[in-house]
């Protein structure tokens, strides 16, 4: 399983000029459709659990179980606390599984643990009239899980990386006017994350991200503009 460490930038328009001078290698562009799916209680979010549906595929990020305080100290910790870690699963059975044992285990949750269908593998469509109104979805495993979508987007991506340091950087153009920068290292579980740490800080200063400022993501900006409930409970679960 792998571990996603993660820090956004501002993308203004001398990045791209940026990304030629550091030798950054452009990988390709794409577009890629996002649905993410919750309770109508949050309870997956609220749990810093993020189940969604990328194109045709099933995918589920959640943190991941290595503490912030373990990878750093001194004055990288400021710089470490801008980076976000989350485990990510792309296996439906054991995307599943987890999403039934957070569920299992949230108090008061909407459905009982003795109850919890089995593995279930068809999918079906989210009916929406727009964006952040989702209407439901169809007879497919997250409906039997009282699932429903709460966000659905497409993202215009383009990605280069620096093949020196093994680290990915995305321009990410979302279709309800958002743009932002990833610097991303994939490591996996069990391994050391303080390195991908310092992978992360060595590209932000070659790109000239000096500022240890906090970033809004693509699901921050969505969920104030089109579900401010949401937003604001994920807040005060200082999970966003």
């Amino acid at each position: 399983m792998s571990v996603e460490v993660e820090r956004k930038f501002v993308c203004d328009a001398g990045m791209w000029k940026r990304l030629e001078e550091i030798g950054a290698v452009c990988i390709g562009q794409r577009e890629i459709h996002d649905q993410y799916f919750d309770t109508a209680d949050f309870e997956l979010t609220l749990r810093d659990t993020w189940l969604r549906k990328r194109e045709d595929s099933w995918e589920l990020k959640c943190p991941s179980a290595v503490g912030k305080t373990q990878e750093t100290s001194g004055e990288g910790l400021e710089e470490a606390s801008l980076c976000s870690r989350y485990k990510e699963i792309t296996s439906l059975p054991e995307i599943q599984s987890r999403v039934k044992e957070v569920l299992k285990h949230c108090a008061g949750g909407s459905l009982n643990a003795d109850t919890l269908p089995g593995p279930l593998v068809t999918v079906g469509q989210v009916s929406h009239e727009e964006p952040g109104g989702p209407e439901g979805v169809g007879d497919s495993w997250p409906g039997e899980l009282n699932l429903r979508c709460f966000a659905e987007f497409t993202t215009a991506r383009r990605s280069f990386t620096l093949q020196e340091e093994g680290v990915q950087i995305d321009l990410d153009q979302a279709d309800f006017g958002y743009t932002v920068g990833e610097i991303e290292v994939l490591v996996q579980e069990g391994e050391e994350v303080g390195s991908a740490l310092e992978k992360i800080e060595r590209a932000a200063r070659r790109l000239g991200l000096t500022r240890n400022l906090r970033v809004e993501g693509k699901m921050d900006v969505y969920l104030q503009r089109f579900c401010p409930e949401h937003y604001v409970k994920l807040q005060r679960a200082h999970i966003l």
